[in-house]
């Protein structure tokens, strides 16, 4: 699983890379929409979770979802709907919130028990 998240993790932060590069006008549905993924993966996920949670999370509900809310919130912006690139910028965005992230990096995982 740790691999599975090493592979999101850079696929998310292109998301994060895509809005940051975004041209100013576009830039703003792209971050008011990954606001929104945002705030509902707290809902989703919970306030204390580890990576490798996250990634679980991720593969086995996939982003249909993300593409719903996207369309909600800005339904005349279908840039906005990129879901690779909003869904990618909030995923990248709560996984740095993970009780094993810290610094940039990945805490190493306890043994399980």
């Amino acid at each position: 699983m740790a691999d599975d998240f090493d592979v999101l993790m850079g696929l998310w932060e292109d998301g994060q890379r895509r809005i940051n590069e975004a041209e100013p006008a576009e830039r703003r549905p792209l971050e008011r929409v990954s606001e929104e993924i945002y705030v509902e993966l707290r809902r989703r996920v919970g306030g204390r979770f580890t990576t490798r949670e996250l990634a679980e999370y991720y593969l086995r509900e996939g982003t249909d979802w993300c593409f719903e809310l996207a369309y909600t919130v800005a339904p005349g912006t279908p840039e906005a709907w990129d879901v690779s690139t909003v869904a990618g910028a909030a995923f990248a965005r709560y996984a740095r919130s993970a009780s094993d992230w810290g610094g940039g990096v990945r805490r190493a995982e306890e043994p399980d028990q």
